[in-house]
């Protein structure tokens, strides 16, 4: 049996890696920061349960949050063009932070992924 990604990157500790080189671009982001709390905790753990389990790893989030319905959950923000370019910048950026991490195949993989959610969640 093939190893999944999650196994592969090492598990839970790399998605907390990424998603906090994430949300530091977010944070002072002056489009993506206003689209989220105050508090970015909640946002952050949010994101590294469901970026694992997508990737192979605990059904946490399942059981924590439900099924993730991306675009019912982001619905009410304005995600336009410029927008979803901010995000992509932010978590390409992230990506780059753990590239050393990663194989080509898993940065394509990951890369690609998020290409197309960006793509699905912009609403205007």
């Amino acid at each position: 049996m093939s190893k999944s990604l999650f196994d592969e990157v090492g598990g839970q500790a790399f998605f907390e890696r990424l998603v906090g080189a994430f949300y530091e671009s977010v944070a002072t982001d002056a489009l993506l920061r206003p689209m989220y709390p105050d508090d970015l905790t909640e946002s952050k753990e949010h994101l590294v349960l469901f970026l694992a389990q997508y990737w192979g790893g605990p059904a946490t989030y399942m059981e924590v949050r439900g099924h993730p319905r991306l675009r019912m959950r982001h619905a009410e923000f304005r995600i336009t063009k410029k927008a979803r370019d901010a995000w992509l910048a932010a978590m390409n950026s992230a990506l780059d932070s753990v590239r050393t991490e990663l194989t080509l195949e898993q940065m394509s993989e990951m890369s690609t992924y998020f290409d197309m959610a960006a793509n699905q969640l912009r609403n205007v």
